[in-house]
């Protein structure tokens, strides 16, 4: 049953990345993240893949935070940190649930298991000051940072290692076509929209891993370039698809080719020029 929970965490935690990734957008680390939200949209049956059979239970709902920012709000005075004492670089999960359970619900326990999370305390929501829930009862988890799911997760969402091209770029992307011609002698011999893409000023960020880029134009309006799927978010890629693609994708290109933006897999540039 582990497994099937493992995989139903991984694949909402996926979704999360692909839908609702500005939850990551602070952080330095993602999956951790991905994956603190992907539990809280399934045990508070907001989720998009749930375990075949399984009827989400009424009246769960889910906080986290890193165990010392908790330590920090509320004091040393709660029994909580009687049993374990504040964690370095752990998240801790206080999952609250109707009191007319006389044990933690199973898919609670199912679904920690799967993250890997161990339970440190379980009692009355009322006796730790959560006066919105009198009647509802916690339980608490903890679970560090570097879990090895958080591998699997980035596994997930690099897709398989042999798609990674040696230069950091994904085989296939934007990049396997010439969209700046390296032997034009001036920039009058460049086709339009390249000559745009390379004089123009443009501000290029990386988004995500996989090759999600931000594009920001001179006249202030932002795009999002993938150079994987070879798209733009821009009009004129959405009304007119040219080949060899639009101004903001081909400046995508050719900062990339330039070592002046982090490549598709996230790493960082060897070379400047």
């Amino acid at each position: 049953m582990t497994d099937d929970y493992l995989t139903t965490v991984l694949e909402e935690a996926e979704h999360v990345a692909e839908q609702h990734d500005k939850v990551a957008r602070t952080t330095d680390n993602q999956t951790h993240e991905y994956l603190r939200y992907a539990v809280l949209r399934i045990l508070e049956g907001q989720a998009d893949h749930i375990p075949t059979g399984w009827t989400p239970i009424d009246g769960i709902t889910v906080g986290y935070g890193t165990d010392e920012a908790m330590f920090d709000s509320w004091g040393s005075s709660e029994d909580w940190w009687e049993t374990v004492p504040p964690q370095e670089a752990c998240t801790r999960f206080r999952v609250f649930f109707p009191d007319d359970h006389q044990t933690v619900p199973r898919i609670i326990v199912d679904v920690m298991a799967a993250l890997g999370a161990w339970r440190v305390w379980i009692g009355s929501a009322a006796a730790c000051g959560s006066y919105d829930h009198r009647e509802r009862r916690e339980v608490h988890y903890l679970w560090p940072e570097g879990h090895p799911v958080e591998e699997l997760l980035h596994e997930r969402l690099s897709g398989p290692a042999e798609a990674v091209a040696p230069d950091g770029g994904r085989t296939g992307d934007v990049r396997d076509r010439l969209v700046v011609d390296d032997t034009a002698q001036s920039q009058d011999e460049l086709e339009p929209r390249t000559k745009r893409a390379v004089t123009e000023s443009m501000d290029v960020s990386l988004l995500s891993k996989g090759g999600r880029y931000e594009v920001q134009s001179a006249s202030g309006n932002r795009y999002e370039v993938d150079v994987a799927e070879e798209a733009c978010t821009c009009p004129d890629w959405q009304q007119r698809s040219p080949e060899g693609g639009c101004k903001h994708l081909r400046h995508v290109d050719h900062e990339i080719k330039r070592g002046r933006v982090p490549r598709p897999d996230g790493r960082l540039p060897t070379v400047s020029k």
